[in-house]
Formats: C-alpha cells, sequence, structure tokens
C-alpha cells in the first residue's frame, strides 16, 4: 500500500508569475542545485521551455555510505535518483504539474502533482506526493523514510526559491 503526504511551499512576498518565471529560467535551476549539493552532489540534466510548459531533469547522487542503514541493505552502490517535473503553460489562476523521482532497478516509486496557486499573500506550490516500495516487511518503513526526506527537500528547495525571488527582485 502506497504511503501519501502533501507538501506547501508557501511564497508569501512573490506572486505566481514571478514562480513560474524562476522556474522558466535554468540560472535558477543551476543556483538551487549549487545549494543543494550541500547535502549531495546534483546536477542539471536538461532544461526545456516552450509553450506547452516547462521541462526539468535533474540527477541526485548520494553515496551509500551516506544512506540509512535500512537503505544500504538494499543498495548495493551510490543512489542515483533521476528526478524529472514538468509544468504546464503560465496561468494566473493556477499552474499543475508532476514530477517523479526513480532509481535504476530501484524497488519502488515516488511522484506526485504539483500545484501554483495565488493567495492572498503572494503563490504557494502544494505538492502531493505518493511513494510506493515493493519490498515486504521494510517496504512501508521505506515510504515513510522518503517521504520524511522529501518534505526535508522540499523546504530547503523552497528556501532556496525564496533566496533566489528576492534576489531578482530586491525590492519585493
Amino acid at each position: 500500500m502506497a504511503r501519501r503526504l502533501d507538501y506547501s511551499a508557501r511564497y508569501p512576498l512573490h506572486t505566481t508569475k514571478e514562480l513560474y518565471a524562476a522556474l522558466s529560467n535554468r540560472d535558477y535551476w543551476e543556483a538551487r542545485v549549487t545549494e543543494m549539493r550541500k547535502y549531495s552532489e546534483n546536477e542539471v540534466v536538461s532544461h526545456e521551455v516552450s509553450d506547452s510548459g516547462i521541462e526539468i531533469v535533474l540527477h541526485h547522487i548520494l553515496p551509500r555510505e551516506m544512506l540509512p542503514e535500512i537503505a544500504q541493505a538494499v543498495m548495493r552502490k551510490d543512489l542515483v535518483i533521476t528526478r524529472k517535473e514538468s509544468y504546464g503553460p503560465f496561468n494566473e489562476d493556477e499552474v499543475l504539474g508532476k514530477y517523479s523521482a526513480s532509481i535504476p532497478a530501484g524497488p519502488g516509486s515516488l511522484g506526485g502533482t504539483i500545484r501554483l496557486f495565488p493567495t492572498d499573500t503572494g503563490c504557494t506550490a502544494r505538492f502531493s506526493s505518493e511513494a510506493k516500495v515493493f519490498i515486504p516487511m521494510v517496504g512501508p518503513r521505506l515510504e515513510q523514510l522518503m517521504l520524511v526526506n522529501l518534505v526535508d527537500l522540499f523546504r530547503a528547495e523552497a528556501e532556496e526559491t525564496v533566496r533566489w525571488l528576492e534576489d531578482q527582485n530586491p525590492t519585493s
């Protein structure tokens, strides 16, 4: 049985349009990846912007020795996570997107939807996530571990996004 979790990143001083513009900007992603290198090796694999939206592919590489013992029991090498995010075209009311994270020969799945929408004070990015691990007995513990770490990742990325937005528009 999959586990689900919702997380909202709030941007009280920034509009949906500003957030979408950041997501459209390769420099934003490079800055975010640079900040996330404090936690693991990261890189922007691809970033494409078109009339139909935004497509981004990232790699996160976690050395095996940094993984929790329960994960080390399953993983024999460094953990390479390919993360894909896509956002539809800009719409002032809301922007819908999705994300997935995969591990080669990984025993499960992680993904979800993203919804960007305006609020009275700015905008919010809401992530609705689902983790599923197909390993009897330890699957539920790994799913919970994945979701807890995902919230930490989303929180750190949101903090970097706020910094980046403030640097781009210091009068906000």
